[in-house]
């Protein structure tokens, strides 16, 4: 009886040992695959985390690249119209291109103004030159407008000495004063021509949609 006791028990044994080896492998395979996904789902974040800070570096360092080459050409650009002004009184050297020059600014105004007559402004020593320039565009004004007009170049009020040249076209009984002094045509010229400046030095923007 003793012995089929003790048999009893070690089979009991047996069965609890088996049971709870059983209950751990089961709690112990519970436990390593939520750490695995604790581990697989931090290293996640982290990856992204990484590849977000990446991406953020490299965005911000494009960024600086692409805003020291914009500098870089606006400087050139600022450069190359200074050096076309410094250059302005220089343009007025040759007479009879200079001559020509005025001619059409004076033709500008007129077209422009539509008057029987016009007052034309320019620095004291562009007197002669403004005369023939004068006398050459009512000529041609004639011929192409089919009607008269009187230029008359001011001998009173002259535009500035330290002017680069050009002209001042004043109509409507002094009231309308057109600016075609060769400054002031280099500005419009900055202006107008930037967008085509821009693209013979640098070439065409493709990512632009509008040409300003």
């Amino acid at each position: 009886m003793t012995a089929f006791i003790r048999q009893e028990a070690l089979e009991k044994a047996r069965e609890i040992h088996l049971k709870a080896d059983e209950e751990f492998s089961i709690e112990k395979s519970k436990l390593v695959r939520q750490e695995t996904q604790s581990i697989d789902s931090s290293y996640t974040k982290k990856f992204k985390q990484a590849g977000m800070s990446q991406q953020i570096t490299a965005s911000t360092l494009q960024n600086k690249v692409r805003l020291r080459i914009l500098s870089a050409r606006q400087e050139l650009l600022n450069k190359l119209f200074e050096d076309a002004g410094n250059k302005l009184s220089s343009y007025t050297e040759d007479a009879k291109k200079y001559q020509e020059v005025c001619k059409g600014l004076i033709l500008e105004g007129c077209y422009a103004l539509n008057e029987k007559k016009v007052l034309v402004r320019c620095r004291e020593k562009d007197q002669e030159v403004m005369s023939k320039a004068a006398r050459d565009a009512k000529a041609e004004y004639k011929k192409k407008a089919h009607k008269d007009i009187d230029i008359v170049v001011d001998e009173k009020e002259r535009l500035p000495e330290e002017s680069s040249g050009g002209v001042s076209i004043v109509g409507g009984g002094g009231k309308i004063d057109i600016n075609n002094t060769l400054e002031e045509r280099l500005k419009l010229l900055e202006t107008d021509a930037l967008p085509y400046v821009r693209a013979t030095l640098f070439g065409e923007n493709q990512n632009r949609k509008f040409k300003d």
